[in-house]
Order: C-alpha cells, then structure tokens, then sequence
C-alpha cells in the first residue's frame, strides 16, 4: 500500500470517530415500541405497570431506554402502519398483543417481539413451541379456551335459571372465532339454546342486540380488542336488556359487565416487561419459553347484580378475588 493511500484511510478513520461521533454512539438508549391495540385511557394501567416494572429492573425511560407508544385505538387495519413505523424507527424489541402479531412479522423477522397475551400462539402460527419459539416471537399464553367451561359454570351459578345463552364475539378475529365454537359446544352439552351476537366494527354492537333481544338470558362475550375497547358501550347495553354478562378480565367487570373470569391482566405486563429487560440485555426471544398464566381470578360487580336483581351465592363471593360496589 502506497504511503498517501494509508494517510487516507487514516484520515477517513479519524473523521469518522470525531467527538460528535463519539457523543452520538453514548447517547444512544435501546427504543422499545409498544403497540396498543386498543385505546390509551383503557390500557393506561397496563402501560403504567410495564414502565415501572422495566424501573425496578433498573430501565428508566428517558435515561437509558425510550418507550414509542402507539395506539391502534381496536382498528385492525392500524397494526400494518404502526409496525411499519417502528422498522423505520429501528427499534429494539416490539410489545403488543397477540392478535397484532402476524402484521407486525410480515413488517419485521428480525425485531425481537413480546406479545403481552395471545389466545393460541402455536394454534396461530405465532410460535413453533412454547418451550422453545423459534424465530422473533415469544411472550405469554393465555389459555382463554381452557377457561371456556369454567365461565359458564359460573355463570350458570349467578343465573340458576339460564336456558339461553348470548354469545357477542368479533368474527373478523380467527382467534375469538375459535373460542365461540368452544363455547358453542359447552353450551350444547348443557343443553343451552344460544344466539350469537357477530360484529366486524363498533357500528355493529348495537344492530346485534338488538336482533337478538328477548332471545338470551345471559351473555358470553369473547374477548379481542375492537370489544375491549368499545367495553363500556356493551356493558350499557347488555343491562338495558337485563342481561347478566361474563367476560375475560376484571377491566370489563370495572365498566359495569357481571364477572369476569381471567388472568389478572397487571401481571401480564408486568411479566412481559422482564421478557423485555431479558431481550435488552442480550437474551434471543427463540430461546425465551411461552409462559402462561398459573393463577386465576373471579370478579364480581355488586352493583351490577342489583340492577340485574340478582342474588350472588355467598359461596360464590366467597372464592371472587375483587367485589366491585
């Protein structure tokens, strides 16, 4: 090599690890997107204990990780544009639900990913296993379709006299279409007349209670996020047709459904935030295993059981881990 090539290279070396180059490569923090499938209000509790379980594990936003919220406010057709987004961003690991997940993948397979709950993660292609994910994908299972029979259990206990059975569910979502057949069959073996709700959109909520008004005593309602977020309008609903409801999670009962049956969903996060530190500091998510949840909790609204007029069997207050008033 001739002496003024090596003074070149020399040279470019230098320019490129200037001070300001330097100064740039310090202040660079890991970016964690977070993608919300539903609304910011209805999920602040979620978001609120990911943040402080990432600062107990020594992450503190704004110091040494960002956190780029993003809301898909439960249109399905934003998951594509905001996962869009954070490649461009080049974030360092991507957190949402599992229903958000085959759009975020085709925008990504190489951004860690850590779904705060899904349905059936194998059954859905999510992951290869749960012991061992493969690819970009892990996070936590909720089994919601082994706790199918154990909701109308309760139900049926609440509502003695239940002969037919209300199923609102979003058939646009593969997932929650599988739980309705579910659902569906337990229902038979019981020997329950049913009449299912089906809705694609908010504007369809209403037109399907009212299609099947007089036809049901009780309510099922198949959790996905177009109906988590619109939680409230169909809790109003479903008393003004004096319907005694039962749902996934307790933030359903808290905007005036019956009980809900469910994994706490602050754990959820709270784990989902170690699956995060994990990531950041070096773990690949196709070696991170699919946790589900171990534990279980019954919620009850009070004060929903008295516009219903409803008796709530003492034994059954007795096992509810939350009793709204």
């Amino acid at each position: 090599m001739r002496r003024r090539e090596f003074l070149g290279l020399v040279g470019g070396a230098t320019l490129a690890w200037t001070p300001t180059a330097l100064a740039q490569q310090r202040a660079r923090v890991p970016t964690v997107g977070f993608l919300g499938t539903a609304t910011p209000s209805g999920s602040s509790q979620w978001v609120a204990v990911f943040k402080q379980r990432l600062r107990d594990l020594g992450w503190i936003e704004g110091r040494n990780v960002a956190i780029e919220l993003r809301w898909a406010e439960g249109r399905s057709e934003r998951y594509a544009e905001i996962a869009s987004e954070f490649v461009r961003l080049k974030v360092d690991v991507i957190v949402t639900t599992g229903v958000a997940i085959s759009a975020i993948k085709k925008a990504t397979s190489d951004t860690p990913i850590v779904f705060a709950a899904a349905l059936d993660p194998v059954g859905s292609g999510m992951v290869k296993s749960l012991a061992r994910p493969g690819g970009n994908v892990t996070g936590l299972s909720l089994q919601s379709m082994d706790l199918s029979d154990k909701r109308l259990e309760l139900l049926r206990e609440i509502v003695p006299g239940l002969r037919k059975l209300g199923i609102l569910v979003n058939v646009a979502y593969p997932a929650a279409a599988v739980e309705m057949g579910q659902v569906q069959a337990t229902a038979r073996s019981l020997g329950l007349e049913m009449a299912a709700l089906e809705v694609r959109r908010a504007e369809d909520v209403g037109p399907a209670f009212e299609a099947t008004k007089g036809q049901t005593d009780g309510l099922y309602i198949v959790p996905d996020p177009l109906i988590f977020t619109h939680r409230v309008m169909i809790s109003s609903l479903a008393l003004g047709a004096r319907l005694a409801t039962i749902s996934f999670n307790r933030e359903y009962v808290e905007a005036g459904a019956l009980m809900s049956y469910g994994p706490n969903y602050l754990d959820l996060f709270r784990h989902t935030a170690e699956y995060v530190d994990k990531i950041l500091r070096g773990a690949s998510p196709a070696d991170l295993p699919v946790q589900q949840p171990t534990t279980f909790e019954l919620v009850v609204n009070l004060t929903t059981a008295k516009v219903l007029a409803l008796t709530v069997p003492p034994t059954l207050l007795a096992r509810a881990e939350a009793v709204i008033e």
